[in-house]
């Protein structure tokens, strides 16, 4: 049997998604009136998403020293190791957040800005633009693409490096003792491998980006 909470759930949902593509409507059509177009605002976003990965990639690196230097220096307050971790922790958490939401805002206009540009292909009337203007419509695309798919690779990079954190700084809350340091200690090699590979993958998408904004500047 279909319950109340059953509909009204999904409906609300459905309800807040188009409230949110119709502020993004109506956001796009309003800086279209002031001169700024749905290719300004994403190369504007992609630069975002860009730094945003550049500030995280250096937050990552931070961290990882400071696991280095606390989990490498014998004697101290575990309680204070365990306070510096969790800090470089959820630093590295927030940044790691901050990169999935500019990568959604680039997404979304982007996918506003290749419908808008397939939908007035059928404007033209002169057959050899049209081709030339889908030619570039479908390079662009393709461009866009090979950037996203960098981007969503370094972005999940990001998630067993946070994992490995939250491990160890709930291990050591747990476990406030010397044992608890030197099993760390055992874990760590894995942890600067995963960074390592984290920070190739984010100076590839960063250099995607690059890439990417130069040619759609043109």
């Amino acid at each position: 049997m279909t319950t109340i909470k059953g509909i009204v759930l999904p409906l609300v949902c459905l309800m807040a998604l188009l409230s949110l593509q119709g502020c993004e409507t109506a956001y796009y059509g309003a800086m279209e009136k002031v001169g700024v177009h749905k290719r300004d605002i994403m190369s504007d976003r992609i630069v975002d998403a860009r730094d945003a990965q550049e500030e995280a990639k250096q937050e990552f690196r931070s961290a990882l020293e400071r696991f280095s230097t606390e989990l490498g220096f014998d004697g101290g307050d575990l309680e204070d190791k365990y306070n510096t971790l969790n800090d470089a922790f959820e630093a590295s958490e927030a940044r790691a957040q901050v990169v999935s939401d500019r990568i959604e805002a680039v997404e979304s206009v982007a996918e506003a800005l290749f419908d808008e540009w397939s939908d007035e292909l059928s404007q033209y009337t002169n057959a050899r633009l049209r081709r030339d203007s889908q030619a570039q419509l479908k390079e662009t695309e393709q461009r866009y693409k090979r950037m996203l798919a960098a981007m969503h690779r370094a972005e999940k990079r990001m998630t067993p490096v946070l994992n490995t954190f939250r491990d160890q700084v709930l291990y050591l809350k747990h476990n406030l003792n010397a044992r608890a340091i030197a099993s760390l200690k055992s874990e760590f090699s894995s942890l600067e491998k995963d960074i390592a590979r984290l920070i190739t993958e984010m100076e590839l998408s960063i250099s995607q980006a690059d890439e990417f904004v130069a040619a759609l500047s043109k």
